[in-house]
């Protein structure tokens, strides 16, 4: 595995981790104002905020030391590094072009909703 590749991952499953304890303490917050069992339960500081902290940081050795995400993780990052990206000058005229289009469909969209619009009202006098 490259250097620089392992460096990618491991900021990857730490981010990953990380995410995980906030998803998971906001959780505990969340169901903690919901249900009576779990707010007695989420009034620890060890529950509230220790048991965050150790899943992300069980996702993340599980992550780090696992031999087939890592082998996963490697391919995915040479794959992602053989990618071509657009040039600004094509990011933006292809922008240009994208707001053109969304303007058109708007106006297109509009007329025939004030058309529709109109239709039905003298059908309906």
């Amino acid at each position: 595995m490259d250097k620089t590749n392992s460096k990618v991952l491991t900021m990857s499953f730490a981010i990953f981790g990380v995410l995980c304890a906030v998803t998971l303490h906001l959780l505990i917050k969340a169901f903690g104002s919901a249900f009576g069992v779990i707010a007695r339960l989420s009034d620890s500081d060890l529950v509230r905020h220790g048991l965050p902290v150790a899943f992300g940081l069980i996702i993340f050795l599980v992550l780090q030391f696992s031999p087939k995400v890592l082998a996963w993780g490697d391919e995915v990052v040479s794959e992602i590094r053989k990618v071509v990206w657009p040039s600004r000058k094509d990011v933006t005229a292809m922008t240009i072009v994208v707001c053109v289009m969304v303007l058109i469909s708007s106006v297109i969209v509009t007329s025939f909703d004030f058309m529709s619009g109109y239709m039905v009202t003298m059908l309906t006098k």
